[in-house]
């Protein structure tokens, strides 16, 4: 699969940090926005996702923008014996994100390591020394090819790749029913949760309406150079879990 026209919309929110640090300014609201936009769902798919995790197999992890923390925090609190014996290191590029993470977490005793990482490019982390990488919600804010390239890159041969992301209702109706109730209720609520912050509700908007539905996106991944690339969809399928493996 060529990938290469498809470049220019990979970001599929067109968001830019250097042009809107909007994680910087909503920082503290986020958890609130994740809820109202998604009606507290999220918390049953991050949940999903670290079971996941806890039952792969690696020794080193990297969760790659992890935000406020809600992937670590669920694995910490589910499955803290895995946390004790593995290498994690819970990265970002928001530094005020990475702080609010830092501090959901230090509570639990766990020794994650908190990393300021652009997930497009990190050369901190060394061609393939990390077991698991995950990252959720966020490829649709990215260029999400680089994303996957720089994912295969520090993965060892073998190693596992998740991502929890949006995805399409298998029914065209309810899909576009959908994203009526998005596009009416999400001015409002993030309007309101960000005192008046536009930008928190388009880039949400945008990603979810141009971002590849899952087969697609798995596709993608393939695309890429993953194998075994499987995914599961979640509430009808607003969201789908994707699990893949680097070649070796």
């Amino acid at each position: 699969m060529d990938l290469k026209a498809n470049d220019a919309n990979a970001n599929a929110a067109h968001f830019d940090m250097r042009v809107d640090d909007i994680f910087a300014r909503i920082a503290g609201r986020y958890d609130l926005l994740c809820d109202l936009f998604s009606l507290g769902l999220h918390r049953l798919w991050k949940r999903r996702v670290a079971n996941l995790i806890a039952v792969a197999p690696w020794e080193s992890m990297l969760d790659a923008a992890a935000g406020t923390g809600a992937i670590a925090l669920r694995l910490a609190k589910l499955h803290p014996e895995r946390c004790r014996s593995g290498s994690i290191v819970v990265s970002d590029i928001s530094l005020p994100m990475l702080a609010i993470a830092e501090q959901r977490t230090a509570a639990l005793g766990v020794p994650f390591a908190f990393r300021r990482l652009d997930a497009h490019e990190m050369p901190e982390i060394a061609d393939a020394s990390v077991d698991l990488y995950s990252i959720s919600l966020a490829l649709k804010i990215c260029d999400r090819h680089r994303v996957f390239a720089e994912a295969l890159r520090v993965l060892r041969p073998g190693g596992t790749f998740i991502a929890l992301e949006a995805s399409s209702i298998g029914s065209a109706r309810m899909q576009q029913l959908y994203l009526i109730y998005m596009r009416l209720c999400m001015p409002l609520i993030g309007w309101i949760a960000t005192r008046g912050d536009a930008s928190a509700y388009l880039y949400l908007l945008r990603g979810i309406e141009a971002f590849p539905d899952a087969a697609n996106l798995a596709e993608e991944m393939r695309g890429m150079g993953f194998e075994n690339v499987t995914f599961e969809r979640m509430t009808l399928g607003i969201v789908a879990i994707h699990m893949a493996r680097k070649p070796g």
